[in-house]
């Protein structure tokens, strides 16, 4: 079973995503903070991180390096709602040790789910 986590600051939509993937076949686990993800990723080795962007403390950019290199073969999916981060993301996916797929909330579950199986595929 692929292992994804689930980050974002928003309760309702970190759990809710967390539903989504579980329904879909899916082992997952829910982070409500940087600092909580990097040490869920540690333990649970996750073959996919899927993560918010704008959260208080550590954001998801400084998570993104911090999974990078702590777990360089982990995937990461970026589901951000904040435009005005797009660029900055798509600066830090450059540095990155795999590719970094980007999605924009709202998004469709079905779009999710296919952006995530084809990230998991090329792993």
């Amino acid at each position: 079973m692929q292992r994804i986590l689930v980050v974002d600051d928003n309760r309702l939509v970190a759990d809710t995503l967390g539903l989504i993937f579980r329904k879909n076949g899916f082992d997952v686990r829910t982070a409500y903070s940087a600092t909580d993800a990097l040490s869920s990723a540690r333990e649970f080795e996750p073959q996919l991180m899927l993560c918010d962007i704008d959260m208080p403390g550590r954001d998801g950019i400084e998570l993104m390096g911090d999974i990078g290199e702590a777990l360089p073969a982990c995937r990461i999916l970026v589901l951000t709602g904040f435009y005005g981060s797009l660029k900055r993301v798509h600066e830090r996916a450059l540095t990155m040790p795999r590719p970094v797929g980007v999605l924009t909330k709202p998004c469709e579950p079905l779009d999710l789910l296919r952006e995530a199986g084809a990230m998991l595929k090329a792993s």
